[in-house]
């Protein structure tokens, strides 16, 4: 019986931390860019964007300027996760679970 209190306990500390991360990464932003900085877009750790910016330059071949707009969006989506995993997977860690479970 302690012992499911224990692990009912240590359960809600971890909802408690994993909410805490969630509103973190809600703040926390990266950012990437393709065409050498033409096209950057900012997304947060909840795979929310930001904003994407666009040389004027770059306006004139629309081809090449939806490109460069997916792949600087992809990126910066890609970053996002790779944030939010490493901080869900910090909050995972003091449970002694397999990496990846969470």
């Amino acid at each position: 019986m302690m012992q499911n209190m224990k692990m009912l306990k240590q359960m809600q500390q971890v909802q408690t931390r994993m909410a805490k991360v969630q509103a973190e990464l809600e703040r926390e932003q990266v950012e990437a860019s393709a065409g050498g900085g033409a096209v950057k877009a900012v997304v947060n750790g909840q795979q929310r964007v930001i904003s994407l910016t666009i040389d004027p330059d770059v306006t004139g071949d629309i081809d090449m300027l939806q490109d460069l707009v997916v792949a600087a969006m992809n990126e910066a989506l890609d970053r996002s996760r790779e944030l939010a995993a490493t901080r869900m997977q910090a909050v995972a860690a003091g449970l002694g679970l397999p990496p990846g479970l969470m």
